[in-house]
């Protein structure tokens, strides 16, 4: 079996839901591939020998351009320097800028930055804090390869959670090493217990910080705690993690080869090395699989 097209992260989603306890939900993970935007089954099961191989071809994902290089994930360079999905605002949501006038298209602002966003805490390589609109969960956990999370806030906008995501970070890590990620599952932990020491310890700067946001009169920037969210965990398709990690590399590589034993975040576990789909996204791609 082959198939070919450009390729897009991995779709991740819940495949069955249980209450394990009065506390915590528990679910299964499942993948869909994305070619060509169109959303198919995984051409390959656990087990299973694949292939990929790159044919030298990238696709701007935005403007539909061939490019010689892929920009932010996908992009041609001129969408990468005038997408307002690639300003670096985006990566350092506390730097939005919408505010001075300089937002490089309105029409984003408004359906993006300017739309519900959650605070949470995860655990994928280690406790993490991090920010998501609210339609996101748990596409986001899943991509990030969490396997506990807890939304502690919801606030109206993109550039207030930033605000909050680096006053927590002085804190715990707003970052995932990916390489912890995929040598195993992290060791659990009281999200709740984290949290309500969290919001106690930061209750004056929080209080500073919704004064401050609650004077914006043209956008409905408030801020809520959610005390009644329950924490949820999730569970990989993975058979075995690597001992070691080699990571694929298709613009070196063009053809890798492997079987494959696990699914986490976006990255394939091939006995081989893993390959993080996202990286590639753009890209032309093979897929094989015996």
């Amino acid at each position: 079996m082959e198939l070919q097209g450009i390729c897009h992260k991995m779709h991740a989603a819940l495949k069955t839901h249980s209450v394990t306890d009065q506390s915590t939900r528990k679910a299964n993970v499942e993948y869909k591939f994305i070619l060509d935007r169109s959303e198919i089954d995984l051409p390959f099961s656990l087990g299973q020998e694949i292939e990929i191989e790159w044919t030298g071809n990238i696709y701007c994902v935005s403007c539909g351009t061939k490019t010689s290089k892929s920009f932010s994930q996908g992009h041609c360079f001129k969408c990468f320097k005038t997408k307002a999905s690639c300003d670096m605002c985006i990566m350092k949501p506390e730097t939005c800028h919408y505010h001075l006038g300089t937002c490089r298209e309105e029409e984003f602002a408004r359906s993006v930055c300017f739309q519900p966003h959650v605070v949470y805490l995860a655990n994928s390589s280690g406790l993490k804090v991090g920010i998501t609109r609210i339609g996101q969960m748990p596409t986001r956990w899943l991509d990030q390869g969490a396997t506990q999370a807890l939304p502690i806030m919801k606030v109206g906008s993109r550039r207030l959670s930033g605000q909050l995501e680096i006053m927590f970070g002085s804190q715990i890590a707003d970052k995932t090493d990916w390489r912890k990620l995929l040598k195993g599952e992290a060791e659990p932990v009281d999200l709740i217990a984290t949290r309500d020491q969290l919001i106690e310890e930061f209750a004056p700067k929080i209080s500073t910080i919704r004064e401050e946001f609650n004077q914006n009169l043209e956008f409905n920037e408030t801020l809520e705690l959610m005390e009644q969210e329950r924490p949820r965990e999730f569970i990989y398709p993975v058979e075995s993690y690597p001992e070691k990690i080699k990571s694929h590399n298709l613009d070196k590589t063009p053809v890798i080869r492997g079987k494959l034993q696990g699914i986490k975040g976006q990255y394939l576990i091939l006995d081989t090395g893993v390959i993080n789909i996202r990286k590639y996204t753009g890209y032309e791609i093979k897929v094989r699989a015996e």
